[in-house]
């Protein structure tokens, strides 16, 4: 009877959990003109630049940065950047912190957190030129 009470509680979860993720219209609201930096294991990941018209640059906080663009598919926030054309989706839901994003293209992977103050500046440096 127990076993059967804790599979009815997990699954009456579900939902619950599936409408915390952010539609594309609370993704653009929260995100639009804000430079957001991302946090992974308690060090940072990145940071992203969200532009007008659902365009993007990332960083890895290494100087290069990639343009991009995203778009809402079945639920997820996906994006595609100049050098990788393949869709990138994640889910993402507002936390107490800011935003958590889940990659849901390996969802092994560890989630990222909208991080307040990582001591880094998204940088991008201009094109390699000359030697």
């Amino acid at each position: 009877m127990k076993f059967t009470t804790l599979i009815l509680a997990v699954f009456s979860a579900l939902p619950a959990a599936a409408q915390d993720l952010m539609t594309a219209a609370e993704f653009d609201r929260y995100t639009r003109g804000k430079t957001l930096f991302y946090g992974r294991d308690g060090a940072a990941y990145g940071a992203e630049i969200y532009l007008e018209n659902r365009r993007v640059r990332w960083s890895f906080l290494d100087g290069q940065c990639k343009d991009g663009q995203w778009y809402e598919e079945a639920g997820l926030i996906c994006f595609v950047y100049e050098d990788n054309p393949d869709p990138q989706c994640w889910s993402f839901t507002e936390g107490s912190g800011g935003l958590i994003a889940r990659f849901e293209n390996n969802p092994l992977t560890t989630e990222l957190y909208e991080a307040q103050d990582v001591g880094e500046e998204m940088v991008c440096l201009g094109p390699k030129v000359g030697v």
